[in-house]
């Protein structure tokens, strides 16, 4: 069924002009132009116009959303990788919320204020003492300082680089993939081509160390908060267990 641009802009909540721009980008050609020069566009452009805008909600340019529309052509797996990611910033956000309604209660029946719930959800670095717990001080202050000087698209695009390896685990967890397989194996090596992009992880010739990502497999298994993104213990089981293979015959 083809849509004209005038439906599409009322229903996405932009303009014809923004669709025409996104048109003449190479993001978002019609799918047919009639004979009057009227635009019309099917149901895949549809899906590609909705990637599109969640992309802009992440604060991503159009040469980035570019790069990421051809990068990722499987359109379902990576809608999946982005449903992922705002799942998780719901939770943080009704952690938010949850904060918010308490100040307000204790404000208004004049009850004393709990710093310990006042700032639930706000900030990364709640996590800090942790994460100086399992590895060190220096590996919080080089992670903080590393992501506090991103700029709001390069937070974005790593959160959706991490959804998207996340729901690949996921997938292939689902569909019992072999550990120790060449697919899983493909996607261990991504995992530890992420880690090695953080600063002040443990190394071992330039590299994430071997004993550090078998210790963050074993985590994920044992720690509720990271399993659930790998769809929870059998999940987070078959991450730990592929990593352990990579990082014995790899690192």
């Amino acid at each position: 069924m083809d849509h004209s641009i005038q439906d599409i802009a009322r229903l996405a909540g932009t303009t014809s002009r923004t669709l025409r721009h996104y048109g003449a980008e190479g993001l978002l050609p019609p799918s047919r132009v009639a004979a009057n020069g009227y635009r019309y566009y099917d149901d895949r452009a549809l899906v590609r116009l909705q990637r599109i805008l969640l992309l802009r909600e992440l604060g991503l340019g159009l040469p980035a959303i570019r790069a990421v529309l051809d990068r990722e052509t499987d359109e379902a797996a990576a809608l999946r990788a982005h449903l992922g990611w705002l799942e998780q910033e719901q939770q943080r956000l009704q952690r938010q919320i949850r904060s918010v309604h308490t100040t307000i209660t204790a404000l208004e029946g004049k009850d004393q204020l709990m710093a310990e719930t006042m700032f639930d959800g706000f900030d990364h670095s709640i996590h800090k003492e942790e994460v100086e717990q399992r590895w060190g001080a220096d590996a919080y202050a080089s992670g903080d300082s590393w992501w506090r000087d991103m700029t709001a698209a390069q937070r974005a695009q790593w959160q959706a680089t991490t959804a998207a390896l996340q729901a690949d685990w996921r997938d292939a967890a689902e569909r019992q993939v072999a550990p120790d397989g060449t697919e899983a194996q493909q996607l261990a090596g991504r995992h530890v081509q992420w880690l090695d992009a953080v600063p002040g992880i443990p190394r071992e010739n330039g590299r994430p160390a071997a004993a550090y990502v078998r210790g963050l497999g074993e985590m994920y298994v044992a720690d509720d908060r990271f399993a659930a993104h790998y769809g929870g213990q059998a999940g987070a089981g078959f991450v730990r267990d592929a990593l352990a293979v990579y990082a014995a015959r790899t690192l």
